[in-house]
């Protein structure tokens, strides 16, 4: 009986061409609609939401969802600039921060300097498709591109300014996405309420000469982000790098 009143609830969002955003009925309104009871409906409503089709909010009701864009940025060393183009999206960076700090210890860790290296701190709120999707914080030493600081990243891949510009070339990398939630100036800057979840993640980059040349930190909105990885099963899997890190 859910699985038939999951198919109800979708063709009614397609007839009533409603959007993302737009209320639906709530528990009780659709076992009264639908003469079914509250647990058919909770099942139903529990896996539409699994799948992405509506989003419920504690205290507000039941909505259609937006849609999560697919990221593949865990897989591969590509900037969100190009994940985003590659699906026909548009982002937009607005820059919040950039300049010439002395690295601390953690950012010096990250790129194998001392500490108190200059390097570059570039902070961006990035919207897709006019929406703010996720805040990043990027750390480059000063010394592989000198004039970085007056380049305009509003439209720009910092990959892209980086190759064309500096000869900077990443080649490899290391990246890893955990469960958070959002401080409250995470959450003004993002749209999103503070306590919500963030994806955040989290990456090393290599340069041709095997040196880390970048460090960021990108804080993803959970109700707009899904991260996608393509697995293959190894013949022979030998001993290796854990791929799953649990820390506590």
């Amino acid at each position: 009986m859910y699985h038939q009143l999951k198919q109800l609830l979708v063709k009614d969002i397609e007839r009533r061409r409603l959007q993302p955003g737009d209320r639906i009925l709530g528990d009780h309104e659709l076992c009264s609609r639908y003469d079914v009871s509250r647990t058919v409906v909770r099942q139903a409503l529990a896996e539409l939401e699994n799948e992405g089709v509506i989003e419920r909010v504690k205290g507000r009701g039941t909505f259609v969802a937006h849609p999560k864009i697919a990221e593949g940025l865990v897989q591969s060393l590509t900037g969100l600039f190009e994940d985003v183009a590659a699906r026909g999206g548009h982002l937009r960076s607005e820059v919040r921060r950039l300049e010439v700090v002395p690295a601390d210890d953690a950012v010096a860790a990250d790129l194998a300097i001392p500490t108190r290296t200059p390097v570059i701190h570039l902070e961006r709120l990035r919207f897709v498709n006019d929406e703010p999707w996720v805040w990043t914080v990027t750390h480059i030493p000063e010394s592989i591109a000198p004039g970085l600081v007056g380049e305009d990243l509003t439209d720009r891949s910092l990959y892209e300014v980086l190759e064309s510009s500096y000869g900077v070339r990443l080649v490899r990398g290391v990246r890893s996405v955990e469960a958070a939630v959002a401080n409250a100036a995470q959450a003004r800057l993002l749209g999103i309420r503070r306590g919500d979840p963030v994806l955040a993640l989290r990456s090393v980059s290599l340069g041709e000469s095997e040196r880390p040349v970048e460090s960021f930190l990108a804080l993803h909105r959970g109700d707009r982000s899904r991260f996608q990885v393509e697995l293959n099963r190894a013949a022979d899997r030998r001993a290796g790098t854990p791929l799953l890190l649990v820390t506590s």
